[in-house]
């Protein structure tokens, strides 16, 4: 058990490694990923830190520049004065949207290379490991 599970986390890591870093070079990896979190919802700088897991100076580095590039706006927080708000605009919208698009386009290009009853099983393995890491 010790060993499939090593090897999955492995695999798990290496697919994620490759689709982030070779599908697009539009921005790194942490800026589509604090990108990602506001597409859901504004947030403040500290929840998205907490999110990311970094530290806060790290986050307002990582605000600044999307910030300075346009694909995020920082309004002041409707309750808290001292607090602002983050969220995306539509640039930053429309640049997460190519990275996406792109990014399939990457996993598209190797799943073509697969059997038919290949990327059967996979289709199997995405569902088991949807309720592995829902427990």
């Amino acid at each position: 058990m010790t060993s499939l599970a090593s090897d999955l986390r492995i695999a798990c890591q290496r697919v994620s490694r490759r689709v982030r870093f070779e599908s697009s070079a539009e921005l790194p990896p942490h800026q589509v990923s604090a990108l990602s979190n506001l597409r859901k919802r504004s947030l403040t700088p500290g929840e998205l830190a907490e999110i990311e897991r970094v530290s806060a100076p790290s986050m307002t580095k990582t605000v600044n520049c999307l910030v300075d590039k346009g694909l995020v706006a920082r309004v002041d927080h409707p309750d808290d004065g001292r607090s602002k708000m983050l969220s995306l605009t539509e640039d930053g919208r429309a640049v997460l949207d190519r990275i996406r698009r792109a990014r399939d386009d990457w996993m598209v290009r190797r799943l073509k290379g697969l059997t038919k009853d290949e990327r059967a099983l996979l289709g199997e393995a995405v569902q088991i490991l949807q309720r592995v890491v829902a427990e």
